[in-house]
């Protein structure tokens, strides 16, 4: 991030990065349950499932990615530890059922984690707006695609 970039962000950088890591390891914890859960998941039409988890699961490594880029324009860097990443997150582990031909459990876990994500995304943008042009726009665009997946898992509810 050059100087005058820094000139104009009116914001707490040392607090801003603190939150786009906690952001970004939510985003490394979705990752790899979407992920999990895609390559065990079982039962009748678990094909379907499968695609939408790993659909989600390569958008989530993919906001993990553009935060990182961010933190690192910001001067910070994002948590380097695996062993850390539940420990920075917002939000603990999404978890996984023990049953994964349970699709009603599947789609409860991931629209119980993408709406907190949303959250997180929308408190990001408020405290933004107006104040990191840049960020502002990660964050929102980021939030976009974290309402489709929410709405991507409420419509296979029965």
């Amino acid at each position: 991030m050059g100087k005058k970039a820094r000139e104009i962000v009116d914001i707490d950088l040392k607090d801003l990065i603190k939150d786009l890591d906690k952001a970004y390891c939510d985003e490394w914890l979705a990752f790899y349950a979407w992920w999990y859960m895609a390559q065990a998941v079982e039962g009748k039409g678990y094909e379907d499932m499968q695609e939408f988890l790993n659909k989600i699961a390569k958008d989530e490594l993919e906001h993990a990615a553009e935060l990182a880029e961010r933190i690192i324009e910001l001067g910070g860097l994002p948590t380097n530890r695996i062993a850390n990443l539940e420990k920075g997150a917002n939000s603990p582990y999404p978890g996984v059922m023990k049953d994964l031909a349970d699709y009603d459990e599947i789609i409860k876990i991931v629209t119980e984690a993408e709406a907190g994500a949303i959250e997180v995304y929308n408190k990001l943008a408020k405290k933004t707006f107006g104040k990191d042009h840049d960020t502002y726009q990660l964050v929102t665009h980021i939030m976009g695609e974290e309402i489709t997946h929410e709405e991507m898992f409420e419509n296979l509810k029965d």
